[in-house]
């Protein structure tokens, strides 16, 4: 593919509602569709997640393609997913001609394998908010190929997906992350870049995938433990994970039982998934 990343001009609000107008096409609310539309937050987006030359850039539904040019003028090869059938041609003929390949899809539900090989990437996209939680959460999981993610989303996602034990917003999206990398609410992003407005305030969060495990235990078990543990909030652990762990369970992995899951870190939540598996009374299944 031809690579003309140096005459790339990105998109602004007005040819962005050009765009829209000329192919007929209503912004999705179900899809949770708000298109990026300054170039100047573009600019800060590639800036703040390190994007280089040669770099391989996984982009989460870039719409118009907005970030997808600004990603490209900074010499990075991007692989654009897309769920929007009406968007896909539209994006193919903003990005013709640039190192872009352009895949309409379900990220929830792609076959990742063939598009990751073994080359390391990153993850830069104005994600679709009302999947953004689950999507981060799934792909942190399930391909370690995405080492370094710098993702938009709703503020309150990014608040628990960055939180730290015993802030109001640290919940289970804030321990499942902390398995996987370390989080940063890198910048806060105004309504005025969207086209359309969105009703929500929006965050940059910039995730790091750990070089090496942070925990010795397995997943998916820590992860049910943690589930459980958060469904009743505000109880104390020796009642809210009483069907996986006893008292003294708890206790013999060097956890008050009288802590509440909340205060409680990954190691923590590590070191109670231990008991779990090394005792008799578990009934959480490593391949659950």
């Amino acid at each position: 593919m031809t690579d003309h990343s140096s005459d790339v001009q990105l998109l602004n609000r007005s040819e962005i509602g050009e765009l829209l107008e000329r192919h007929g096409i209503t912004p999705s609310r179900a899809l949770g569709q708000n298109f990026l539309c300054d170039p100047f937050m573009v600019a800060k987006i590639v800036r703040l997640a390190g994007v280089e030359a040669g770099d391989s850039v996984i982009e989460i539904g870039p719409g118009l393609g907005s970030l997808t040019l600004g990603l490209v003028s900074a010499g990075a090869s991007v692989t654009a997913i897309e769920l929007d059938k009406f968007l896909v041609p539209v994006l193919r003929d903003v990005v013709n001609g640039l190192d872009v390949k352009v895949i309409e899809a379900d990220a929830m539900e792609l076959d990742w394998k063939p598009i990751l090989g073994d080359r390391e990437w990153r993850v830069v996209a104005n994600l679709p908010y009302n999947v953004a939680a689950p999507l981060v959460l799934d792909l942190l999981a399930g391909q370690p190929q995405l080492k370094s993610w710098t993702v938009m989303v709703q503020k309150e996602v990014g608040e628990r997906l960055a939180a730290d034990p015993g802030s109001k917003t640290y919940g289970i999206p804030s321990v499942l992350r902390a398995y996987w990398g370390t989080a940063k609410v890198v910048g806060n992003v105004g309504h005025q870049v969207f086209l359309p407005r969105p009703r929500v305030d929006s965050v940059l969060v910039r995730i790091e995938r750990h070089e090496q495990a942070l925990v010795d235990v397995p997943f998916e078990p820590l992860a049910k433990l943690v589930r459980a543990g958060f469904g009743q909030r505000r109880k104390m652990l020796r009642r809210s994970v009483s069907e996986f762990l006893t008292e003294e369970q708890i206790m013999h992995a060097g956890v008050d039982p009288t802590a509440r899951g909340e205060t409680l870190d990954v190691h923590g939540w590590a070191a109670l998934t231990a008991e779990l598996l090394s005792g008799d009374g578990g009934t959480v299944s490593q391949s659950e």
